[in-house]
């Protein structure tokens, strides 16, 4: 079942205390996000990056954040939009710019991944209750086989995340560490390399 990664919002609004959307347990999951990119590169497996974004005049902000963009604009033209030190895309890997919770409202996410012949997605980033959790349920509704790494997904505390993390694993959608997600990753670029 062919895999790809899916890089939710590892931002800097999102990523770096001070940030106006500071998510308190991202800066703990940045190193397993990479990891499980190099991954996925590694064994030849795409990523994708899935970046929220929005307009400067804030026209596209959804309803819970317009208070908050009024006072203190976030995810538009400044450097709060662009991806933590240590994760940028390659040339050839998709940027996918949302402006809402899930990674399939309203974005072509679905056509790239069915034209990609995608089954299964892998799920890294930040935070869990929202857009994690929005996008996971969005895949199993599309019938995507999904996966949520735990270490590499983060919320606003370990207890917020273990709940999230509990109603995932109920609903079908798979829990797995980085690390045992990357012991079940094809080893073909490693064999490649070796050659």
């Amino acid at each position: 079942m062919r895999q790809a990664l899916l890089v939710i919002d590892l931002q800097n609004d999102f990523c770096l205390p001070g940030a106006p959307l500071f998510v308190a347990g991202a800066p703990a999951c940045i190193p397993r996000a990479i990891a499980a990119v190099e991954g996925f590169r590694a064994a030849g497996l795409p990523v994708i990056w899935v970046m929220r974004r929005h307009r400067p005049d804030g026209c596209d902000i959804d309803r819970a954040r317009r208070a908050l963009f009024a006072v203190r604009p976030f995810l538009c033209a400044s450097p709060g939009v662009d991806l933590v030190e240590g994760l940028a895309p390659l040339p050839g890997e998709p940027v996918i710019e949302k402006r809402r919770w899930s990674a399939f409202f309203a974005t072509d996410l679905d056509l790239l991944l069915r034209r990609a012949g995608i089954e299964h997605v892998v799920l890294a980033g930040v935070q869990t209750p929202n857009c994690i959790r929005a996008t996971a349920c969005d895949a199993t509704s599309y019938d995507y086989e999904c996966t949520v790494l735990s270490d590499a997904t983060a919320s606003e505390s370990d207890a917020v995340q273990r709940a999230n993390l509990d109603d995932l694993a109920r609903m079908g959608v798979h829990i797995l560490t980085t690390a045992e997600l990357l012991a079940r990753l094809p080893r073909r670029a490693a064999a490649s390399a070796a050659e």
